[in-house]
Order: structure tokens, then sequence, then C-alpha cells
């Protein structure tokens, strides 16, 4: 038996939705089961929803994809390492600015007490993020960051002076109908992340909402399963969201050989198959979920759980 509370998962064939299953429990150690409708928390999984919205920025021209960090964040220009001021949103939210993973082991439990406005608490993030020497060259290497998206998220709040959280309400959610979406912790009378194998509710049942624009969202299968969608779609012209260029750009390594798109995962063959991936995974922890699309054929497979790796729930997603 798994100690895995429950999971879910979607097949995609050729654009549509061909099977959507869920199987276990809400929360162990409680009788309800979960539903079809309820939701998911995607973690890391939120990045290509991030790098969505800010792509739909910059075909608006708020945003540009050329436009130096210096110029994004002003105001942080000055403390900032040299090596970061010619960063553009491409590299932040592919991996290739030369930012650290993260900004240091505790910064979770520094920022979970935090009350200023969040908007305040990112550009904190970011100083600190920025202040800390390169792992690499601007556009060297593939150095997986959290950092890097905040601070995308961080550059389309101070362009259209809103939070986060309303421009991927207003420019992904609303458009596409994912009305299960939201921010933050589940809660009961939904599934409940698990850590340890107990279940886990309450504001540290997530990461600091400082980091949502790098993975704080949950949503349903079916919601998930209309992003996706809609992300092949896109590049053949059917997308709700974008130009054809757009998810085009959202979806190739930002460097020649790399193994980072903006928000995904990109290869050319998975499992024995040769064909054009885009695949991620996410966990804040308590959750892990796994996402692979390829967007030739509109095919793709979506998993969740509503646990992690601690009690394997990878490996479990994975299988």
């Amino acid at each position: 038996g798994s100690k895995v509370p429950a999971m879910g998962a979607v097949s995609i064939r050729h654009g549509q939705v061909m099977e959507l299953a869920v199987a276990g429990l809400r929360a162990q150690g409680g009788a309800e089961a979960v539903q079809r409708g309820d939701v998911w928390h995607l973690g890391s999984n939120g990045k290509a929803m991030t790098a969505t919205m800010v792509a739909r920025l910059v075909e608006r021209g708020v945003l540009s994809w050329d436009a130096p960090l210096s110029q994004l964040l002003p105001e942080l220009a000055a403390d900032m390492q040299g090596a970061y001021r010619d960063a553009t949103l491409r590299d932040l939210l592919a991996h290739q600015a030369g930012l650290q993973a993260d900004i240091d082991e505790s910064w979770a439990a520094v920022f979970y007490k935090d009350k200023r406005p969040l908007h305040e608490q990112r550009l904190a993030f970011a100083r600190i993020a920025l202040a800390q020497a390169p792992a690499f060259a601007r556009g060297a290497g593939d150095g997986y960051s959290n950092s890097g998206v905040l601070i995308a998220g961080l550059a389309a709040e101070r362009a259209t002076g809103q939070s986060y959280e309303a421009l991927m309400q207003r420019e992904v959610f609303e458009p596409l109908g994912l009305r299960s979406a939201g921010f933050g912790a589940t809660h009961r009378g939904q599934p409940l992340g698990h850590k340890a194998g107990e279940p886990v509710e309450g504001v540290e049942a997530d990461n600091p909402a400082v980091i949502a624009p790098a993975g704080g969202i949950y949503m349903s299968l079916q919601d998930w399963s209309r992003f996706a969608i809609d992300q092949m779609a896109g590049e053949h012209g059917r997308g709700k969201l974008l130009k054809v260029e757009s998810y085009r750009l959202l979806h190739q390594p930002a460097r020649e050989g790399g193994k980072f798109a903006l928000g995904w995962r990109a290869q050319n063959s998975m499992a024995g198959v040769t064909a054009r991936h885009l695949s991620h995974t996410g966990s804040n922890g308590a959750w892990f979920a796994l996402i692979v699309l390829r967007p030739d054929s509109e095919d793709g497979v979506l998993v969740t759980s509503n646990a992690s790796e601690d009690v394997e729930a990878d490996k479990a997603v994975r299988a």
C-alpha cells in the first residue's frame, strides 16, 4: 500500500482530454474520498503560467523581452551585482540569469512572519537574491532558480501597478475560464498536502506567499488541462492567450543546447520517444505534480499527488 493519500491523472490526445481519474483520500486518516473536480497544488508547474502572463504583457508593450533588469527594476539597480544588470525576462524565466537557486536556508521562516504587502516582500527578496554572487555567467549555464521567476513576477507588478496574483487572474485564469485556480495552501473540503504522512493546513502548508510567482498555484485537473491544451494549441494558431510566435518563444530553449525554455524544461526525446517534449515537476514539500506535453502532436499527461518526496510520492507520480 502506498503512503500517498491520493493521486490524480489526465491523458490528453490530439488536444482533447481522453481520460481523467482520481483515487484516494483528501486527507490521511479521514474518510473523504478525493473528487474529480478537486484542486491540487501545482508547485513549480506554476512557472509556465507566470511566463505566459509575462508574455501577455510583452505582447501589449507593457514589458519587453529585451529590457535589462536594471531598467525593469530601477530601484534595485544600484545594489544589484553588475552581472545581473543586463539580465532579461527571458534569462530570468529560463534559469539563464546566473542567479543562485535560493536566497538561503532560513528564508521561509523569515517571510512567514513578514507582514508587509507582498510587493514590498518581493522587492526585499529580490534585493537579497541580486546581492548574491552569480552561480555562473549569464547565458552560460542552466541554473534552476526560484528567485529568477519571482523577480520576473516582481517586474510585472512594477510595470502594471497590479499584484502578481491579480495579474494571473486577469491574464491567464479568467481568459481560460480556470475558475478553480487560487494561491497558497488548500483547505478542508479539498485535498490537503501531506508532510511526513500527516495532512498540513494553514499558512505553513505552502511556501511563503512572497514566492508565489515561482509556484504558489492550486487548481483542478480539468483547469490544469485547459492550460496545457492551450499551450499546445497556441503553437498551431488556436491559442486563446497569445500569438503563435509568443507560444513558440515560451517553448524553445533560451540558449543553444540549454535545457530550459520559459517555465518549461525542453527536450527532444523522453522515455524512448523521439519528439519535442515540454515537461516540469512541482512540489512545495507537501505535494508532487508532473506534466509532460508533446506540442507537435498535442498529446500530454498530467499527474498529481497530495504528498511529496518524503513518502516517495515523486516516484509514484513518475511511475
